[in-house]
């Protein structure tokens, strides 16, 4: 018994030896070779924006993951497969958000050339009930233009572009881009002076704070930046159950647009915290989403006095 145990051992130290030797010898560009092919499979996971149903009924931003070194066609797939019911995907929706596109909708083909994205669905996606096909829209229009170099969307069902929805018939832009609007509402009693501004809101579902996009239609000829503050610092929008932050006594005092910048001047309410000049996350993403929608530029900078306290790249917000 001792002597097998004994010889046991020797050969596994044998073969220990061999392993080793045989590594020592093999070309150092083999190794090399081993280690990127380890770094090949590695399937690091990323998160994306995709617009989902909350718990209330509105579209919502939410994050959901991806996987890395994805074309833009792939990725808008994946990300649409999330908007699907009962789709390969739909466990990995966050909790608090739902999909809502009809089961086995298809994809059947994604195309991106020099900003557009050409997705062709199939013929179930236009089972959607009624009460949710402007929203069906909406979501896939906000979703895909979330993804960096996509300007413009065409929706087509079959080969044939969508040009009204299934079911009351209402017209549809061939192209479509985030100019529709989402979670709509109207405020207006006449035609005259309309404005349509896409403000950006606070919710929560188990303390997790997320952000809800409305597209108010208001009698308002002010510039947009002008309404979006005195939105966020009314109390008027906790009566639809959506929150923001922004103290009700902050003032835009001036603003100006330079290039690809929107340089926002405020008085010191905006401060969370006036002695540290501290500035809310939630109010500077309320805020620098709300303009991401609404103007062409790429930064957003606050100053309070004659101090910039914040400077923000719109691409950059998570």
């Amino acid at each position: 018994m001792l002597k097998r145990i004994t010889l046991k051992k020797i050969m596994v130290t044998t073969s220990a030896l061999l392993v080793l030797f045989l590594v020592y010898l093999m070309p150092t560009e083999n190794l090399e070779r081993m280690k990127e092919e380890v770094n090949y499979v590695d399937t690091t996971v990323m998160e994306h924006d995709v617009f989902l149903l909350n718990q209330k009924g509105y579209l919502a931003r939410a994050k959901v993951q991806i996987t890395q070194e994805k074309n833009k066609e792939l990725l808008a797939k994946e990300l649409l497969t999330y908007l699907i019911l009962e789709s390969s995907l739909e466990s990995k929706i966050p909790s608090g958000f739902k999909a809502f596109l009809p089961s086995e909708t298809q994809i059947k083909s994604v195309g991106l050339e020099n900003g557009v994205l050409k997705v062709d669905f199939s013929k179930e996606l236009l089972n959607i009930d009624e009460k949710l096909e402007e929203k069906m829209v909406e979501a896939i229009t906000f979703t895909l233009t979330s993804i960096d170099e996509v300007e413009n969307v065409i929706l087509y069902v079959d080969g044939t572009i969508l040009t009204k929805l299934p079911k009351t018939g209402k017209y549809l832009p061939s192209t479509l881009n985030r100019t529709i609007g989402i979670n709509k509402e109207y405020d207006i009693s006449s035609y005259k002076d309309v404005n349509k501004v896409t403000v950006y809101y606070v919710d929560s579902f188990n303390d997790h704070f997320y952000y809800v996009p409305v597209t108010k239609y208001v009698n308002d000829s002010r510039d947009k930046i002008h309404i979006i503050i005195d939105e966020l610092a009314s109390n008027s929008n906790y009566n639809t159950n959506l929150m923001s932050f922004l103290n009700s006594n902050t003032r835009l005092l001036s603003v100006s647009q330079k290039e690809d910048r929107l340089d926002l001047v405020f008085n010191s309410y905006i401060f969370d915290d006036m002695d540290e000049k501290y500035i809310l996350e939630e109010v500077l993403y309320t805020i620098c989403l709300s303009v991401a929608d609404n103007y062409d530029v790429e930064e957003v900078s606050f100053t309070v006095g004659d101090q910039e306290i914040y400077k923000s790249v719109l691409k950059t917000l998570e």
